[in-house]
């Protein structure tokens, strides 16, 4: 295996599940949060330990991650933050995921992981370890700055 990129290129994102799957399906695009993040580069998905089961009975989640398994406590895969934005007061959700009042955070280029690796998550934009990125890098080789 090559070396590990150098600098300061690759954080880490939290999600419960289900909405994690549907980020690593490509369909949900934007990601929620409560405040603004300046940030930009690739993110490792990591889902976090806990399911939120009401979001499970939604028909846009359910038509979503339909067969997909649910992995928890691991990071699943990878996706590009490219932006983040609030929709103006008024105006209509920039997708059917966009929550109101929510910063809005723009994810490309998503890659799921074939295998799970098990992780500890964190609030926040998170910085991976070595090891975490070098595991994850044996899945994704070509993963790069």
């Amino acid at each position: 295996m090559s070396a590990l990129p150098e600098g300061d290129w690759i954080r880490c994102i939290t999600a419960q599940q289900p909405h994690a799957a549907c980020i690593l399906t490509g369909a949900k695009g934007i990601e929620n949060r409560p405040r603004h993040w300046t940030w930009r580069g690739w993110l490792l998905l990591h889902a976090a330990q806990s399911i939120d089961r009401p979001a499970m009975r939604l028909p846009l989640v359910g038509r979503t991650i339909r067969g997909r398994e649910l992995a928890t406590d691991a990071v699943i895969g990878v996706a590009r933050l490219t932006g983040c934005h609030q929709d103006p007061a008024g105006s209509p959700p920039c997708t059917p995921w966009a929550q109101p009042n929510a910063w809005h955070l723009e994810l490309t280029d998503v890659q799921a992981l074939t295998l799970p690796i098990p992780a500890r998550g964190q609030l926040g934009p998170w910085r991976p370890t070595e090891n975490l990125v070098a595991q994850v890098l044996q899945q994704l080789p070509n993963l790069r700055p």
